[in-house]
């Protein structure tokens, strides 16, 4: 990757609004990864349940002497817990498949530009067949035939987002082909491989690097969605589409706060990626007339 293309990532931006994002998204993170540290119940353990405090609103104190911030859910779990927890697994299973999905893509893209002819011919078709049906219903079919678990939804998110990687890397990589350096690489006869990952994939990670925020938002988003449709996370591994889920049934009878306070999370970290997003994707256009626009 170049130098002002590193430069431009972590330079710290000047809208307020895009540091706010920054700022929101790295809260997130952190929650996330010290979630085991910071939540004050393992929402996993059924002996730091007690099912007759189920429901309780928020502010009331449980037999332990704890008080329960934001409630508990129909369970009888904390739900600053459960969002935690779930924040860490929703987050585990967006950057996953979002990583494996652009790693996957971008081969594809790469190779398709390179060998041209029936490759290209043939992964373009299946790239243009995925990317004209509705993402949702690709992700639907992937999961039902996969069945449910995390390991099957991060499959299923992967199949519904590599497309948009190998469709971005094959046109930079056309770009490339003609070029002096791999025309050496060629007269030099080095391997094939090593053309495609040490010479064009390298030049094709710059322009992903705009997509896979996106991407990332987008991943994120469809597993909640999945899970909120009882056809991802399983129920007794809360992500904050499950715990939605788990608290929807709840909301005619008032108890608004176990489906609201995760809603609120999961919007919070979906807009934060996305206005990153759209920052970083400021820094790399070269066809944006300010970063900080």
């Amino acid at each position: 990757m170049k130098a002002d293309t590193l430069r431009a990532l972590w330079s710290f931006p000047k809208n307020h609004r895009m540091r706010a994002s920054m700022l929101l998204l790295a809260a997130y993170i952190i929650l996330a990864l010290g979630a085991s540290l910071i939540a004050p119940q393992d929402p996993y353990d059924p002996l730091q349940i007690q099912a007759w405090e189920a429901s309780s609103p928020p502010g009331t104190f449980g037999s332990s002497g704890y008080m329960y911030l934001l409630g508990t859910d129909g369970l009888g779990r904390d739900v600053v817990s459960t969002i935690l927890y779930g924040l860490r697994l929703s987050l585990l299973v967006a950057v996953t498949s979002t990583a494996i999905a652009a790693f996957i893509g971008l081969i594809l893209g790469v190779s398709a530009a390179y060998f041209g002819k029936w490759v290209d011919a043939i992964i373009m078709r299946v790239v243009d067949l995925q990317l004209s049906l509705p993402t949702i219903l690709v992700a639907l079919v992937a999961i039902v035939t996969l069945g449910p678990g995390v390991d099957r939804i991060i499959l299923a998110i992967v199949i519904v987002q590599w497309a948009s990687y190998a469709r971005l890397a094959r046109g930079v990589a056309l770009s490339e082909i003609g070029k002096p350096y791999v025309d050496a690489a060629r007269l030099l006869r080095l391997p094939t491989w090593r053309i495609l990952l040490r010479h064009l994939l390298p030049n094709s990670v710059a322009p992903a690097i705009t997509l896979i925020p996106i991407e990332l938002g987008h991943a994120v988003a469809l597993e909640a969605t999945l899970s909120f449709l009882g056809l991802g996370v399983p129920i007794d591994k809360p992500s904050l589409g499950s715990t939605v889920a788990n608290g929807f049934q709840y909301l005619m009878t008032g108890q608004y706060w176990i489906s609201v306070f995760p809603g609120v999370a999961l919007f919070g970290l979906i807009a934060s990626i996305n206005f990153v997003g759209e920052d970083v994707r400021r820094r790399l256009d070269p066809r944006s007339s300010s970063h900080d626009a």
